[in-house]
């Protein structure tokens, strides 16, 4: 499966996993891990861009609780509509991208957001399109976090990938490493049934 045709999967996507399975479930565990970092490293007037953001539930999650400078990136077509009839005032307030994260991410400055962030996102990004996770650190002005499947082995600097239900791809990568290769730092990790939540900072911090 190449790089264009995990984008169709998700441009595209209905029933499990879609804009509007999410919307149905809320908030959950993970919006809490992410509010949870952002208060304990950021200010409330933090600039925040989420990667694969859905219909918007962790960022609806966040303005619920007094950030407001949010932007989000998604490829599904339904993603904002369904967001505009569950969480219309993230709708209204936020900044959003209907498009592909490597196709927005190269055209913002140098520590754009003082926040960015992915929920379940980065385990998707096909490995023809990794140079994107460079423009990922570049973006980031202080605070970097990842909520991401690691798979079996997460210190292995080996590109491992899995299947939901035998359908569409993760792809498990050493976080850690990938982004304090970049230059980041990280300073905190916590492990969960599924995911592994990674802060990373600027080495200036």
């Amino acid at each position: 499966m190449n790089s264009n045709e995990v984008r169709r999967q998700w441009e595209t996507r209905s029933g499990a996993y879609s804009p509007e399975y999410y919307a149905y479930y809320g908030p959950d565990e993970r919006s809490e891990s992410v509010r949870t970092l952002l208060e304990r490293y950021v200010d409330r007037d933090a600039s925040i861009l989420e990667l694969g953001c859905s219909s918007g539930r962790h960022l609806s999650h966040l303005y619920e609780h007094g950030f407001e400078e949010l932007a989000g990136i998604d490829v599904n077509d339904d993603a904002f509509d369904v967001m505009r009839e569950h969480y219309p005032d993230l709708a209204d307030a936020g900044t959003f991208y209907h498009d592909t994260i490597e196709n927005v991410v190269g055209d913002f400055d140098d520590g754009r957001f003082d926040v960015v962030y992915s929920v379940e996102t980065l385990q998707h990004l096909h490995p023809d399109v990794e140079w994107v996770l460079e423009d990922l650190a570049r973006i980031t002005d202080d605070l970097l976090v990842t909520v991401e499947n690691e798979g079996e082995n997460p210190q292995s600097d080996d590109l491992e990938v899995s299947y939901v239900n035998g359908d569409f791809p993760l792809y498990h990568r050493n976080w850690k490493r990938v982004f304090t290769d970049l230059g980041l730092l990280e300073v905190d990790a916590e492990s969960g049934t599924r995911d592994t939540v990674r802060a990373f900072r600027s080495s200036e911090e």
